[in-house]
């Protein structure tokens, strides 16, 4: 038993021998791993201590290999990008842009389009590349760029303020103007002229197509950008234009009186309207049609009305034209929106039925109120001007329209001396006396030769100018010139007469004989106003003209022609 013991006792000591040893070797193990572990974290807290650093000053600046549009930014900071962008932009603003519509074009610089960089987001997000996101998503990133260059985007934009008015100061060299089927009268008949289609930039959608290449396809230097254009069809059908067969009004002023320059005037202004095709709805104005008024357009120096006198002015006489155009016009009651008279009469037709051009205050517009167009002629032969107006007649035969010129009141401005530094006793007529008139002009419808309408159609006022006549006041006798100016102050005819008598035979021997001013040539009394009393005497229905291409009567129309502008 105790043997039994003893040996029982012997493999307890051996056991637990055996014990220590295997303990102490699973300890030494975990011990060895544990030690492994913290010389690893050891390790990589070593090698991520100095990373920590790096990384601070990375994530102000952009990862290299990275582009914004073709700027690069690797290394720059927000602030060194956004500045980079700006220059770019600066840069590319002096590039060279063709604006092409159709055939034509026009070069201009980028700058002009108000180009701006002004999402921010671009300049964030190249900061962003291999700096946000999952891990997954930066290191992706990072391997990426050790391939390759990462290219973000740039979207510029444009100022459509700007370039719409851009689009509207080069309208006229982009758009090409559809020239309108038209009409020539030729030996009595019409011939049509084909016209040709025109080009017009669609200013909307244009600066869309802008905005878009800017923003998508621009790499910042020269370029062509295609804008829209629409295709603008001329006006006026075979069709339409040979219902043009009847003539819708007609009127003629006799110009037999005037002079070379006067004459070369009326032909030229004539000439200008002659042939004009006015299409339903268009308005008409005889000032921009014949204008400029001066030498370079033909016209040469004639006497008009300015400020109550009468001076040499471009284009004088060129009221007879728009005068006889506009009684040609309410005869083929064409809708008259503008109309002035005279500052003062006519006498080359009745009052009322005048119409001025002077500068652009002063002109004659008209609209076709028809349905289809008008063609305007007009010309001159035998010192008589033409206007002819042919239509489609759509009024009834039995209706016919006339015009009666009413006087309502006249103003005699009587006579004013003029005292001037020529010798005592002389006496000049300066102007003419021109008599004032407030007139109206009535228009008559009748049916059947029965009134059916009677109303007033326009109202005219002129001024009226005095007579003026100079009287001499310089003397060596200071007392005779006293006289002669106290006389002169009175106004009154006779008083001035008697003053200036005593020294008349002195001032003829000074000079030569005076004597007034002998009676006007007719175009002077037309210029200054003496009206032939025979044209204003109230309601005396215009004479019927004369056959379309017939010559008038030697006495058809009247003989005083000059006009004011």
């Amino acid at each position: 038993m105790q043997g039994m013991c003893e040996a029982h006792g012997i493999m307890s000591a051996d056991n637990r021998s055996l014990k220590l040893f295997l303990f102490r070797g699973k300890n030494m193990k975990k011990r060895n791993k544990i030690l492994a572990i913290c010389c690893g974290a050891a390790a990589l807290g070593m090698a991520l201590a100095v990373p920590v650093t790096m990384q601070a000053k990375e994530a102000d600046t952009i990862a290299d290999g990275v582009y914004i549009g073709n700027i690069y930014v690797g290394g720059m900071t927000e602030e060194e990008a956004v500045a980079a962008v700006d220059a770019y932009i600066a840069g590319a603003g002096e590039a060279e842009l063709t604006l092409c519509a159709g055939e034509r074009s026009v070069s201009v610089p980028a700058e002009s389009l108000g180009i701006t960089f002004s999402d921010m987001n671009v300049v964030k997000e190249a900061i962003d590349v291999g700096r946000s996101g999952n891990l997954i998503k930066r290191y992706k990133d990072k391997k990426d760029l050790e391939y390759g260059d990462k290219i973000i985007e740039l979207e510029l934009s444009v100022d459509s303020g700007a370039v719409s008015t851009l689009l509207e100061e080069k309208a006229q060299e982009l758009n090409q103007e559809a020239v309108d089927n038209g009409l020539v009268r030729e030996d009595g008949a019409f011939r049509i002229i084909k016209g040709a289609q025109g080009i017009e930039v669609n200013t909307q959608d244009s600066i869309a197509a802008i905005e878009d290449y800017i923003s998508h396809e621009w790499t910042g230097g020269s370029a062509e950008i295609e804008l829209v254009a629409e295709i603008v069809e001329p006006r006026g059908s075979e069709e339409e234009l040979a219902q043009i067969t009847d003539l819708l009004g007609s009127y003629t002023t006799n110009y037999s009186d005037s002079g070379s320059n006067r004459c070369t005037n009326i032909s030229v202004a004539a000439g200008k309207i002659n042939g004009t095709v006015l299409y339903p709805g268009e308005e008409f104005s005889v000032y921009e049609t014949i204008g400029p008024l001066d030498g370079t357009n033909g016209y040469e120096l004639a006497g008009a009305y300015e400020n109550g006198q009468t001076v040499e002015s471009y284009g004088g006489g060129v009221c007879q034209v728009s005068t006889t155009l506009y009684n040609a016009v309410i005869l083929a009651e064409l809708e008259v929106t503008q109309r002035s008279n005279h500052s003062m009469i006519v006498s080359y037709v009745k009052p009322s039925m005048d119409a001025a051009i002077a500068g652009d205050y002063k002109d004659l517009r008209f609209v076709n109120n028809y349905d289809i167009p008008i063609y305007i002629e007009g010309y001159t032969q035998g010192k008589n001007v033409y206007f002819n107006i042919f239509g489609h007649e759509t009024r009834p035969a039995n209706r016919v329209v006339t015009y009666e010129s009413e006087v309502i009141s006249q103003q005699d401005p009587g006579t004013q001396f003029v005292g001037t530094g020529d010798p005592a006793g002389y006496i000049g007529v300066a102007q003419g006396k021109h008599i004032g008139y407030v007139a109206r002009l009535w228009k008559v419808v009748t049916v059947d030769g029965v009134e059916e309408s009677r109303e007033i159609y326009n109202k005219s006022t002129y001024n009226a100018s005095p007579k003026i006549i100079n009287v001499g006041t310089a003397s060596a006798d200071p007392n005779v010139s006293a006289v002669i100016g106290a006389a002169l102050a009175t106004g009154d005819e006779a008083t001035i007469y008697a003053a200036v008598a005593p020294y008349v035979a002195s001032a003829t021997a000074i000079q030569a004989p005076v004597q007034e001013t002998p009676p006007p040539t007719p175009e002077e009394q037309a210029i200054v106003g003496t009206v032939d009393e025979s044209q204003v005497t109230g309601t005396d229905v215009p004479q019927e003209q004369p056959p379309v291409d017939q010559q008038p009567p030697a006495d058809q129309g009247q003989n005083a022609p000059a006009d004011g502008q």
